[in-house]
């Protein structure tokens, strides 16, 4: 069982939450023998995770597919938490994740991440403002105006 948490103490928390919804076992009838932290392969590649889950709102319970573009799994997971908090106001407890995938870029569904897997992807510059090389080159008063714009 892959479980996402802060520390040790929430994730075995976690793992007798979700154990005791999968079948019918107790914390005082189990033993947890080891927790490890799970390290991902190729930390420094950008890759496009698609995250099933599942949170209780202030109305009900809701199934929720979101898809996130972050190096690790563990990051997409804390960027998932972020966004379900500010989005939907819903607390870390109240949320629990299903299913984390890699998605490859022909499968994304999102429309907010398929614009970042363009390849001709340009971000603008507007506002640059020149800077002098050296405090000695820099003066205080000029007669015109910065160009900022190129």
């Amino acid at each position: 069982m892959r479980i996402f948490a802060p520390n040790e103490i929430v994730a075995k928390s976690r793992y007798w939450y979700f154990l005791s919804k999968l079948h019918k076992a107790k914390r005082a009838n189990g033993e947890i023998v080891s927790v490890n932290e799970i390290f991902e392969s190729d930390a420094l590649k950008v890759k496009n995770f698609g995250i099933w889950l599942r949170y209780d709102s202030r109305s009900g319970t809701h199934n929720m597919y979101k898809e996130y573009r972050e190096t690790t799994r563990a990051a997409a997971v804390e960027t998932c938490y972020q966004d379900m908090a500010a989005r939907h106001r819903a607390r870390f407890s109240s949320v629990q994740i299903i299913r984390v995938a890699t998605v490859k870029a022909s499968d994304v569904r999102r429309p907010y991440i398929q614009q970042l897997i363009q390849p001709n992807l340009k971000f603008p510059l507007p506002h640059r403002v020149q800077r002098p090389a050296t405090k000695a080159a820099r003066s205080l008063l000029i007669a015109q105006r910065p160009s900022t714009f190129y």
